[in-house]
């Protein structure tokens, strides 16, 4: 068997003995009726486990799978595109579906919708993308709560950034969409996987190239669609590239 686990205690002379015997080594006292039945899991031979036991463990193996379920890059694809379904069918404008106009009306909450306001379905494809690919990787590292505090901060912060600098520039622009959320993901997954990586040598392999070409698609997201604010995705990316930095040096 794989190891000796001590955890039956005799009731003569008080020793810890092995569970897979039926007399005490000590004294000799008998410890249970009949030694318990092996079989060969994980490499080793176990006790056999009752039919509950089995399904107890299954249960739990499912639920722990389910735990793993990337559900808040899901949520964050899912919002967006109802949202953006619905503004079609309703014929309704952008701002009313949560975007932010510049100059904004002490209507802050805005902050934490814009980022989940699209006026076509390219725009989010790009971005439903990039949290498609880095957004699971996430969850899996910070869990499910982290990574949604990340996303909303990285769209958030990166709207704020956005309409702080077009106010200063005395601009009247329409901010919305969440390219600065695709790249807080990004440069978050690339910091922790790269420090991932110095912590275990040579051995994690990361897609240099494939984070640069998708790191690269979504800052030019503003060439091509006007409401997506570069100065944004900048500021997404930088809390996201802080963000990762912080949980790496936690995990240390």
């Amino acid at each position: 068997m794989s190891e000796t686990e001590l955890r039956v205690v005799c009731k003569s002379c008080g020793a810890e003995v092995s569970p897979y015997v039926t007399e005490c080594p000590y004294c000799g006292a008998r410890v249970r009726k009949r030694a318990p039945k092996l079989e060969r899991r994980g490499g080793g031979l176990e006790p056999k486990l009752s039919r509950r036991e089995r399904r107890r463990e299954r249960q739990a193996r499912i639920a722990t799978e389910v735990d793993r379920r990337p559900v808040v890059t899901a949520a964050a694809i899912a919002i967006p595109a109802l949202a953006l379904l619905v503004r079609i069918a309703s014929g309704g404008d952008l701002e009313t579906f949560g975007a932010v106009a510049v100059p904004l009306d002490n209507e802050w909450w805005r902050f934490v919708t814009a980022p989940f306001a699209y006026l076509n379905i390219g725009y989010l494809f790009v971005v439903a993308l990039a949290l498609v690919i880095f957004g699971p990787g996430l969850e899996r590292r910070l869990g499910p709560f982290a990574t949604a505090v990340l996303f909303l901060a990285c769209g958030s912060l990166g709207v704020l950034a956005a309409y702080g600098i077009a106010e200063q520039r005395g601009a009247v622009e329409v901010i919305a969409g969440g390219n600065g959320m695709a790249l807080g993901a990004i440069a978050a997954w690339w910091v922790i996987v790269r420090s991932e990586a110095g912590r275990e040598g040579s051995g994690a392999q990361i897609d240099s190239l494939g984070v640069l070409v998708s790191a690269a698609v979504v800052l030019l997201l503003p060439v091509v669609v006007d409401l997506a604010n570069p100065w944004a995705g900048l500021a997404g990316g930088a809390v996201g590239a802080l963000a990762g930095w912080s949980a790496a040096r936690l995990k240390r």
